[in-house]
């Protein structure tokens, strides 16, 4: 045998291995559902027992600032004098590093939810059982809190709105007048129907808006619902003015003109009084639950939440629950739904629109198939952008260990950042540290 051909030989398999190797690795780079295509960074913040956030924003500086609440008073939570729960706000620089973190509270239950930045500093919304309520309760309760702070995250002021009942914040918008638009839910059976301006009455717990001057002064407030249990998560400005809400309701009655079966995507439109325009029910006879609400480019809105629905307005369910995507025109005629997850229960929890006109959404996931590439166990963290024309995941991130791990708000920083808050009890898998019973968790990618 000639022995000149063996170095040909070795020669033309090392190619072959060498073209082999370049191909899976395109290929894995040009797969928008491969976990491992970006970096990706998990970190958590926290003490020895119960820490989440709620809420994350983009700042004027380039960082981000991180809204939740802390029950512990060791680890990364300082100044805190029990172990009862307090809002926790937390200021990060453009490179994610912590510049500092503050707790407000009593001896009691308080947290936060939704924050937005202002002219000088912060406005912070949740709820506090540890302060009194306005008008004055005589039986201890959660009222929606507001508070203005500064830069350095110091108390300028800080208000309570509420009754006899649990009545706590879910959203806040800064309005074109300088003021606040709070969202959140008002117990209308305790409070004996006040909470409005015209004092009318229905039970249950209600979408309940408050709108504010600059100074947290009310300017009128309105609740809108029925009988039942219906509750607000997200809204978003008009252009005429107005707002829309959107959230969750079972109720059948009152403001609720077609309930479809059990909880729905319940969207309604109000004035910039506070009068209720029009109102649209969206899913099928199973639970179905709005969490996010955001404008388009073309004038019409995305709603964004999860189905267990495979009927009327959802025209597949993958599994036990799924991540839906609906789009509805300014007046709430349905344009579209799409369903995204697998065969077991995956959620959606917020949207955004990216600088390069995607959609951001976050929620959490337990399936493993379908659109899911990869879970640890349980709960996993779903961070994951859909093209502008919401038919298809472009990028996507499932972080996670064996325990229970979930994020509920994501944004894009101006250097295209992606960061995703939420909370872990994991210290496997992806997540390296877990510091107590559930930290608050901090997702950094690029999509």
């Amino acid at each position: 045998m000639n022995q000149n051909l063996y170095p040909a030989k070795r020669y033309l398999l090392l190619l072959i291995c060498c073209i082999a190797i370049h191909v899976l690795v395109c290929c894995n780079k040009e797969n928008p559902n491969s976990p491992d295509t970006v970096a990706t960074e998990a970190v958590t913040y926290g003490g020895s027992k119960n820490e989440a956030a709620k809420a994350v924003i983009a700042t004027a500086d380039g960082g981000y600032a991180v809204l939740g609440h802390a029950q512990s008073r060791d680890g990364d939570v300082e100044s805190k004098a029990d172990d009862s729960f307090d809002v926790w706000f937390l200021k990060f620089d453009a490179l994610g590093a912590m510049e500092w973190e503050k707790t407000y509270g009593g001896a009691k239950d308080d947290r936060g939810a939704s924050l937005v930045q202002t002219a000088t500093g912060y406005a912070l919304l949740g709820h506090k059982e540890s302060a009194p309520s306005h008008p004055p309760s005589e039986t201890d309760s959660k009222n929606i809190w507001l508070a203005s702070v500064d830069n350095k995250g110091d108390l300028l002021w800080e208000k309570t709105y509420g009754y006899s009942g649990n009545d706590y914040g879910t959203k806040l918008l800064n309005t074109q007048d300088g003021g606040f638009l709070i969202v959140g839910v008002l117990d209308v059976t305790a409070s004996g129907g006040l909470g409005n301006r015209n004092y009318s009455r229905h039970a249950g717990g209600d979408y309940w808006v408050i709108k504010t001057d600059g100074q947290g002064n009310i300017q009128w407030r309105n609740y809108y619902g029925g009988r039942f249990t219906d509750t607000p998560y997200d809204a978003t400005s008009t252009p005429d003015g107005g707002y829309l809400l959107a959230g969750s309701s079972d109720s059948s009655d009152t403001d609720i003109s077609e309930n479809r079966g059990s909880y729905d995507f319940w969207v309604i439109k109000i004035s910039d009084k506070g009068d209720l325009v029009w109102e649209k029910n969206y899913g099928g006879e199973q639970i179905d639950e709005a969490h996010g609400i955001a404008p388009t480019s073309d004038g019409n809105f995305i709603i964004v939440g999860d189905t267990r629905s495979a009927d009327q307005n959802v025209f597949s369910n993958k599994g036990g629950a799924d991540l839906w995507v609906i789009k509805i025109t300014p007046t709430g005629a349905l344009l579209s739904e799409k369903t995204f997850g697998g065969s077991s229960f995956d959620v959606g929890r917020s949207l955004v629109k990216t600088p390069n006109n995607h959609w951001l959404i976050s929620g959490s996931s337990r399936s493993l198939d379908g659109d899911l590439s990869k879970n640890n166990g349980q709960n996993d963290a779903w961070v994951l952008s859909l093209d502008a024309q919401l038919k298809a995941v472009q990028n996507q991130q499932i972080i996670g260990g064996a325990n229970i791990d979930f994020v509920y708000d994501a944004v894009a920083l101006q250097n295209g950042t992606v960061i995703a808050v939420g909370e872990s009890s994991s210290d496997d898998g992806d997540l390296s540290e877990n510091k107590g019973f559930a930290d608050l968790l901090i997702i950094k990618t690029q999509f």
